[in-house]
């Protein structure tokens, strides 16, 4: 063969093969491609990165391990996602430094929903992430497993035994089941994300979105098959149903016996239920609700607001369901029980869990329901990015799974209002009578025979009328004194001139040129606001938290205080000294109480404080009722309903209820009526008259204010938007702009708004804009 001849060989056929050079990593011999989620929390590096995976890790490094990888020069953590047979990057792959942990701890569901609650909320998978899944603790992950516990109903496959764990779920992919969770598309907020279409929800009022228009049908609502009707159109077959005997609590209810029997069968019925008041509580109808679900062969997830409702909901479990089938899961727990618990619901081991909003990313195995109790109470809302509420990870995670959802709570909100005129949810309300029967009695003190027979009791802090209500439930058992501010007198003013009284101490830290920054004079001082914390305390500082002794009006050189705003321990303080031969109790932040006996007591808490007496309270007294309704904020009048009904639903039957507020208002016609279900359409009306959520998606921008003004510059916003501000929140500069879509358009706000913080980070800009989509804080 000539030289001429060699030029016409392939050129692998003439070149030397490439010997891999010494130490480099030889490839597994199977799908060698790691697709690894790094735990970064930069916007625009939100992506799946590909790396090696040696040969000697082929066996550990399965989709859903931890990893350590090498990541921008520094070793950090992440999650391998799946594994492929090949990258489209070109260059040379980095390996994998180690596998942390053969456990499969990243399941693919809720790799899947992690992924959409990113999308939904304008935030990255690694933020989730870090919600979802718990840190590794090796004690508790070497322990040997518990065998599953057998149950009649089947158990489901554990989790940790897949195969794959995908990011988003592929057009058309299974991840997204067939079942009647697909009317969900009905409800703007729990669409997938990224699609164009959702259909316009009726509107408040309507036949559709009015409960009091509309026919009850007797079945709750399940999601249609593909392609069908999003409402039912004929009820379940009666041989699905439940027999009386079998529905337990929920006998209570016309639509309870339906919706146990769905669950039994395993089908995706969709319920907001308004719980009976009574010394019964509403954790037995939890119970009900998952034994029936593990009977149809599915897992549960229950969602509550903080650890007393967890031990109410994990005491009715453990007597409705056998023991191991189900874990709770708390704050207090410690590290290590905690995730010795998740392990269990990992491995297969438990098919239940019942615990706060971080449940709501429980790993169970055949998902079958999704609960959660009092979807108005803050709790529910996380703190930590991307700012996700759990009623709305748990409706995404029930249509993603085909699972069903129940919404229970002794009030409704607006966003629970607007799944039922959207028809995506039936409402599951007691017959009239049956309410009435177990309502307390209700009074406002404001009313006019009260006033004519004493005169003083509209300047009366505790007017004759609750003083009776009180001296008369003594007699019969426990009463209750809600009192809406915690500590002792936690605003004082000035004896003469009533001005308000402010500390005059320097800051504890003051900047070295304070000129430089506008600040001279008077305004160098703290200026926080003064309280007392006992009656023959000095005042102190409640944002510097020095003691004043001695304090004097800036105004008017008075010395002496007043109380503003009174506390709960001096209220138990006062009542104390009324009621000399009464033991008093607190429930408050410095010490809640789970429960109290049947006992004569005066029990003082604060909202959502207040313990379960047993046979219930004999009488109750809500206080300082303007300290609710007066606050600047968009639900003030929804949140002191729901506060004054989680309080007025510990009492016993017609036991007497004094509520200090004007009984012309809106809040306080529903507490009289036992009625919120008016009062939640209402409030839905009215939000969508004036273009608040949840009739719209709104975003917020938060920070320095030539960041949130160049980002409003640079964010590409949907043509519908509308943009409100920026204005100033406080004093440092900090400025907040509000964007307004229309509910179709959340996903693409969504999207835009992660795009333009990609952008800062990409250029590293000094200043953090805060985004957060649908905040509880709006106003």
């Amino acid at each position: 063969m000539t030289d001429s001849d060699d030029a016409l060989l392939p050129l692998d056929a003439v070149r030397p093969a490439v010997v891999p050079s010494k130490g480099a990593p030889v490839p597994a011999p199977d799908l060698p491609v790691a697709r690894v989620a790094v735990d970064n929390p930069l916007p625009h590096l939100d992506r799946p990165f590909d790396y090696l995976v040696p040969a000697s890790m082929h066996e550990s490094a399965q989709p859903g391990v931890r990893v350590r990888v090498r990541f921008a020069g520094k070793l950090v953590d992440g999650f391998l996602l799946e594994r492929a047979g090949r990258s489209e990057h070109t260059g040379a792959l980095t390996a994998l430094e180690r596998v942390v942990s053969p456990e499969r701890v990243l399941t693919p569901e809720i790799a899947g929903l992690a992924r959409a609650v990113a999308d939904r909320y304008a935030g990255t998978l690694a933020d989730v992430l870090r919600l979802a899944v718990p840190p590794r603790h090796a004690k508790a992950e070497a322990e040997t497993p518990v065998p599953a516990p057998r149950s009649s109903g089947g158990s489901g496959t554990p989790a940790s035994g897949s195969s794959d764990v995908s990011e988003t779920p592929a057009s058309g992919s299974s991840d997204v089941p067939e079942t009647p969770a697909s009317g969900l598309s009905d409800v703007p907020q729990i669409a997938a994300p990224g699609s164009s279409e959702a259909p316009e929800i009726a509107a408040p009022g309507s036949p559709a979105g009015s409960e009091a228009a509309a026919s009850r049908p007797s079945s709750v609502s399940e999601g249609p098959a593909p392609g069908a009707s999003a409402v039912p159109e004929t009820p379940a077959p009666a041989s699905s149903g439940v027999p009386e005997t079998e529905a337990g609590p929920w006998a209570s209810y016309p639509d309870g016996a339906s919706f146990l029997a769905a669950l039994r069968d395993g089908r995706a019925p969709r319920a907001v239920w308004q719980a009976l008041p009574g010394a019964r509580g509403w954790a037995p109808e939890i119970a009900h609700a998952v034994r029936a679900t593990l009977h149809g062969g599915r897992s549960a997830v229950v969602v509550v607001p903080d650890g007393r409702d967890v031990a109410l909901a994990d005491a009715a479990l453990s007597e409705a369901l056998e023991p191991g089938d189900h874990v709770a899961l708390t704050a207090d727990l410690g590290p290590a029980e905690r995730y010795r618990r998740w392990l269990r619901l990992l491995r297969g081991q438990a098919r239940a869990v019942v615990g706060t909003r971080a449940a709501m990313f429980a790993p169970v195995a055949d998902l079958g329901l999704v609960a959660i109790w009092d979807d108005g109470d803050d709790l529910h809302a996380e703190r930590l990015a991307p700012y996700p509420h759990a009623r709305e990870v748990l409706a995404l995670r029930a249509h993603r799974s085909g699972a069903a959802m129940l919404i229970g709570g002794h009030t409704r909100t607006a966003e629970a209002t607007q799944l039922i005129a959207a028809r995506w949810a039936r409402p599951i309300v007691a017959a009239r009578q049956t309410v009435r029967s177990l309502a307390p009695r209700v009074r406002p003190a404001g009313e006019d025979a009260e006033l004519a027979k004493d005169q003083a009791a509209r300047a009366a802090r505790l007017p004759s009328l609750a003083w009776r209500a009180l001296r008369q439930g003594l007699e019969q058992g426990p009463v209750l004194v809600q009192v809406p501010r915690r500590g002792y007198l936690p605003a004082v003013a000035c004896q003469q001139c009533r001005a308000p009284a402010r500390c005059a101490m320097p800051p504890t830290r003051l900047a070295d040129r304070p000129a430089q920054l506008g600040v001279s004079g008077d305004a160098q001082l703290c200026h926080g606001p003064l309280a007392l914390r006992a009656g023959h305390a000095a005042p102190f500082c409640r944002w510097c938290g020095r003691v004043d002794p001695g304090w004097r009006c800036p105004h008017c050189g008075g010395a002496r205080l007043r109380a503003v705003v009174v506390g709960a321990r001096r209220t138990a303080e006062e009542l104390g000294r009324a009621f000399p031969s009464t033991p008093v109790r607190t429930s408050g932040r410095d010490g809640v109480l789970a429960s109290v006996t049947a006992a004569r007591a005066l029990v003082v808490a604060t909202p959502g404080a207040e313990p379960v007496a047993e046979g219930g309270y004999a009488a109750a007294v809500l206080l300082d009722a303007w300290s609710l309704l007066g606050r600047a904020d968009l639900r003030a009048s929804e949140e002191a309903l729901r506060r004054w009904m989680n309080a007025a639903a510990l009492l016993r039957p017609g036991a007497e209820l004094v509520v200090l507020a004007d009984a012309g208002l809106p809040a306080v016609q529903a507490l009289l009526r036992w009625d919120p279900i008016t009062h939640a359409e209402r409030e839905l009306a009215d939000r969508a008259e004036l273009g608040f959520p949840p009739a719209v998606r709104m975003a917020t921008l938060t920070g320095a204010s030539a960041a949130v003004r160049q980002m409003l510059d640079e964010v590409r916003l949907p043509a519908e938007a509308q943009v409100l501000g920026p204005v100033p929140i406080d004093e440092a500069g900090q400025e907040r702009a509000m964007i307004r879509v229309p509910r179709p358009g959340g996903a693409v706000l969504a999207a835009a708004l992660k795009g333009a913080s990609g952008v800062r980070a990409a250029r590293k800009a000094p200043d953090v804009v805060r985004v957060s989509v649908d905040p509880l804080d709006l106003i």
